[in-house]
């Protein structure tokens, strides 16, 4: 329990110095658009740390006890370069490290070409962050590092109308990443890294609306996702997401499995450029090596970059709700393999179906997906219906989840999670209401473990329970004409107050009575009056 404590503790003191550069630094370059200054230092910092490391530990193990590579020169660190890309899949040489670019900046010394001519900080990183992905090109990392640092861009006027603004502002990023605790990189223990990456990425997706939503999925949605996909297994082949935006949704599985786990690695397919790099660069804060990722930029529906790596053991994703795409204005799509077998596209205007059954396709035989949707997908008709027909007629799905509302950052719909499996071992689909399992934290509603444990236990038990779930015959759910809703076979609990109408009964007759009792003694009252008179 002190360990854990401990580690709170320090995950506090992260988070709150991740929170102070993003105060500091913000006002100038507005959230969503400057963390990637925050990630693309933190990811130079990283790798710079990491390659030291590497060095060093080799070069004790051999006996040399005083090296260090950061006090080297650039000529003597050249002749390993051939064989660290080999082994690291890049180079940095001393003279750009992270360490001792912050330190000469810190100094006030400018750089100098070959000229003479003098070289600010913002022009220098450009060469650094430069000369780190030219070092991967010809190797088999090329394609993890190529234009990673790309959306840091030194001379951008966010960071300052003038180069001496921006220097300054550059300078506090790299002091401020140099205060971080992020552990020590020499026995691997980088959580603080992969920490530091998603709170960041939560901070400014919450305060991003969609633009940062469409890229994030909470932590606590991504647990429940890989539990869902992984009952009964300890290691997979390999994940596989669709739209994998930041890479969370993948990394949860390494983090619950471990990462010998995932056997082959992981795969992902992101149309976003920015969020593209973003993913690869959380790879490398999460310590999976170049050779054990394949992250692709194009769009998946149409311009799918796996074919070689598919079937995959485990498919999880949060794919964008309901955008357009080609449809059936693109002729060819109606014969590709991934849709062809349902006879029929996702309308234009509603790609949701679309990723459903490209991840279908590409699910291996004891493989799950599971794959958030929007809840439209499960009751509208047409081509959605039609669809729907062939995942249930073909028994491809096991479950459908409703979950509560107010989870994901920029939306408050109650989404849904549809899980399907090519080798089920019975005719039969599971209804569960999770809408009711949640806290509301701030302005969202949250997923606890309790909640996340009581789902994956409905969901593994197959169980039917009253208002809960119901484990429904495919002759019920063609009767009901393809309706996937939860609520369609879950009946919700009635909170209604409960009224026993007997004693209402009862009640009403004793009113009735003493109504009575008091119009006999008002007649009396009148009658005595007016004899009076």
């Amino acid at each position: 329990m002190a360990i854990d404590t401990k580690k709170e503790q320090e995950r506090e003191e992260l988070h709150r110095a991740i929170w102070a550069i993003a105060d500091e630094l913000r006002g100038a370059v507005d959230g969503w658009d400057f963390k990637n200054y925050v990630l693309g230092t933190m990811f130079y910092r990283y790798i710079s740390e990491n390659l030291t490391s590497y060095i060093n530990r080799g070069e004790h193990e051999a006996g040399n006890k005083d090296f260090d590579y950061t006090r080297i020169s650039d000529d003597e660190a050249e002749s390993a370069r051939r064989g660290l890309v080999e082994e690291k899949g890049y180079f940095i040489l001393p003279s750009e490290l992270f360490c001792n670019v912050r330190s000469n900046a810190n100094k006030g010394d400018d750089w100098k070409d070959k000229e003479g001519n003098v070289i600010y900080l913002n022009e220098k990183l450009k060469t650094v962050f430069f000369n780190i992905q030219d070092s991967a090109k010809g190797y088999l990392s090329e394609k993890s590092f190529s234009g990673l640092f790309d959306d840091f861009d030194v001379n951008s006027n966010k960071l300052g109308s003038t180069v001496i603004k921006r220097n300054e502002r550059l300078l506090k990023l790299l002091n401020g990443i140099a205060s971080m605790n992020l552990g020590d990189v020499r026995s691997h223990e980088i959580d603080a890294f992969g920490d530091a990456y998603e709170y960041l990425m939560t901070m400014y997706a919450s305060n991003a609306g969609k633009s940062g939503g469409e890229f994030y999925t909470p932590a606590d949605v991504s647990v429940l996702l890989t539990k869902l996909g992984t009952v009964g297994k300890t290691k997979i082949n390999k994940v596989y997401d669709p739209a994998c935006g930041s890479g969370s949704l993948l990394l949860k599985v390494e983090k619950i499995l471990g990462k010998s786990a995932v056997q082959s690695g992981f795969f992902g397919q992101e149309i976003n450029i920015t969020t593209y790099n973003l993913c690869r660069i959380n790879m490398f804060l999460h310590d999976i090596g170049f050779d054990k990722f394949d992250i692709a930029c194009e769009d998946t529906l149409t311009n799918p970059q796996h074919w070689d790596d598919e079937p995959f053991e485990l498919i999880v994703s949060n794919p964008p709700y309901s955008i357009k795409w080609a449809g059936d204005s693109n002729p060819l799509l109606i014969n590709d393999p991934r849709y062809s077998p349902a006879g029929v596209l996702a309308p234009k205007g509603k790609a949701d179906l679309a990723f459903i059954m490209h991840s279908l396709s590409w699910l291996a035989t004891n493989g799950t997906a599971a794959i958030v949707c929007f809840p439209g997908v499960m009751y509208r008709g047409g081509a959605e219906q039609k669809i729907r027909k062939y995942l249930v007629d073909n028994n491809f799905i096991d479950c459908i989840i409703q979950l509560p509302d107010n989870l994901f950052f920029g939306t408050t719909i109650a989404t849904c999670i549809m899980v399907m499996k090519k080798g089920k071992k019975d005719n039969k689909l599971l209804f569960i209401d999770a809408s009711k399992q949640c806290v509301k934290i701030t302005n969202n509603n949250k997923l606890l473990p309790e909640h996340i444990e009581r789902i994956v236990s409905i969901f593994t038990n197959r169980e039917t329970i009253n208002n809960i779930s119901k484990l429904v015959d495919y002759e019920e759910v063609k009767n009901q004409k393809y309706n996937l809703s939860v609520n369609t076979y879950v009946e919700p609990e009635d909170t209604r107050e409960q009224i026993d109408i007997f004693k209402l009964n009862e009640e009403i007759e004793k009113i009735v009575n003493h109504e009575q009792e008091l119009r006999t003694e008002i007649s009396k009252i009148i009658k005595e009056v007016a004899g009076e008179r």
